[in-house]
């Protein structure tokens, strides 16, 4: 063979040992080198126009902030270590006063079994509070489930002191696959000041608007 012809074949070989080294190492590099990976949507909260409406007072809307709140701990703290989780706070200028947790979990399974759990906790929560104070009375009402995304269940949660005093709570507990969601109402009163109807609906807004 003429000494170009060996020359040429030895620099196509090279050539082409080159061409598969640079498409090897472009399949082995991650893919972070490349592209950045799109960090998950986060789920989104309820505004104050979508609370119930108050007859006299406007709704305002805090910032959304990170762990649990203060007024969710004592009845649902129980259930929630071990979650990363967030919240927004609604005030009026009067009594009324309202709160959203979102919790995401892992998968679809474990934010179904930490729903359930929720639901397990308020149930028991009247038994707890008079527990911890032989001065109050707790009384809950069931006010059953609502047909959105995989389900939300609404309760109402009525506690009085033995010098009067009288709180109204509405909760609810929804799920939209592997993110769950907590809504609270509360204000001074008994249960027939309580809009279990606009607060259905609030609820129903809060699970279909996370994602």
């Amino acid at each position: 063979m003429p000494t170009r012809d060996v020359h040429a074949t030895t620099a196509s070989a090279l050539t082409a040992l080159t061409a598969l080294l640079a498409a090897g190492l472009a399949l082995a590099a991650p893919a972070g080198a490349t592209a950045k990976v799109s960090a998950p949507t986060p789920p989104k909260f309820l505004s104050a126009a979508e609370l119930p409406p108050h007859p006299s007072a406007t709704w305002t809307a805090d910032r959304v902030k990170d762990g649990v709140p203060e007024e969710l701990k004592f009845c649902l703290g129980a259930a929630l270590p071990g979650y990363d989780s967030r919240y927004r706070a609604f005030r009026t200028d009067l009594d009324a006063s309202a709160r959203q947790l979102t919790i995401v979990a892992g998968s679809d399974a474990k934010a179904k079994a930490l729903a359930t759990r929720l639901n397990k906790e308020i149930r028991s929560c009247p038994t707890r509070i008079e527990g911890s104070d032989p001065e109050i009375e707790a009384e809950l009402k069931d006010y059953g489930t609502l047909p959105v995304e995989e389900g939300a269940h609404v309760y109402g949660l009525h506690t009085e002191t033995s010098y009067g005093a009288t709180d109204i709570s509405l909760l609810s507990v929804g799920r939209d696959g592997h993110t769950v969601t907590v809504v609270d109402w509360g204000q001074l009163g008994g249960f027939a000041g309580a809009p279990v109807a606009a607060f259905k609906k609030t609820t129903t807004t809060a699970v279909n608007k996370l994602y």
